[in-house]
């Protein structure tokens, strides 16, 4: 008999982004959704797609995602986000995976960021492989704040079709995006001390290491080649990285008063 799948994504108002997560991945034995709260029409969307839906509190990305994984009963989990689609090559590749023996406990999927509706090919940003379908109670994210990342225990393989993650259509999402993200990032910096305390520590942080990441990923990553999409990508993720050890130096002046 074929290995049975799960799908388990979580979700706060993404009614523009489910309908076609969903669709990618009908297919699926089950999908499992853990909800925080939507005010929108993401229960009525999951519900017709014939998802088993949950709502629980915020506990953070890692909590929640493992909440949701938490919550599937098929041999094999693939792990989504509320913005990504599988591509019809993946879910053929997964199909014919699982009708088998899979070699491993464990696939890395590469991922097609979009910006502004443009794949980013370069600058770092393909083929952005995550560990995402893997057997059932070998693997969990970490519970961080934020860029959570998942772990398994044991072997681990890589898968040819791509994830499409469409998490930025607009110039407006993906800024307040970053504004929300650089909070929990400022956040993350104070616990490893680099709170920019000395004037030569802030300039670093804030002034210098923005600037050498763009200059890294435009030019030495060729990012470049991802015409104006492309440049407005890596020169709005350098002032992300700058906002982030701003906000750090900024809370760690609140808490010290």
């Amino acid at each position: 008999m074929p290995l049975t799948l799960s799908v388990a994504i979580i979700t706060k108002n993404e009614e523009a982004n489910l309908p076609g997560t969903l669709a990618s991945v009908r297919w699926a034995d089950e999908i499992v959704i853990v909800d925080a709260g939507s005010t929108d029409r993401t229960p009525e969307i999951a519900r017709d797609f014939g998802a088993k839906f949950f709502t629980e509190d915020w506990k953070g990305f890692g909590a929640q995602k493992n909440s949701a994984i938490a919550k599937c009963a098929s041999d094999w989990v693939l792990s989504l986000d509320a913005d990504e689609e599988v591509s019809p090559e993946l879910a053929g590749e997964i199909r014919t995976l699982l009708e088998g023996r899979p070699e491993h406990e464990a696939y890395f999927l590469p991922r097609r960021n979009f910006f502004l509706g443009r794949w980013i090919r370069h600058g770092g940003y393909y083929p952005d492989p995550k560990l995402r379908l893997f057997r059932r109670g070998i693997a969990q994210f970490e519970e961080r704040t934020v860029h959570e990342t998942i772990r398994a225990t044991g072997p681990t393989g890589r898968l040819r079709g791509d994830l499409f993650h469409r998490a930025y259509p607009t110039l407006d999402g993906y800024i307040e995006h970053m504004n929300r993200y650089s909070t929990l990032g400022a956040t993350k910096a104070i616990a490893r001390g680099k709170t920019g305390r000395s004037i030569f520590a802030f300039l670093w942080n804030v002034w210098v290491i923005p600037i050498a990441t763009f200059k890294y990923n435009y030019f030495f990553r060729l990012g470049f080649l991802d015409g104006r999409e492309g440049f407005l990508q890596h020169l709005y993720h350098s002032a992300y990285v700058s906002w982030k050890y701003a906000k750090a130096w900024e809370q760690s002046q609140r808490m010290e008063g």
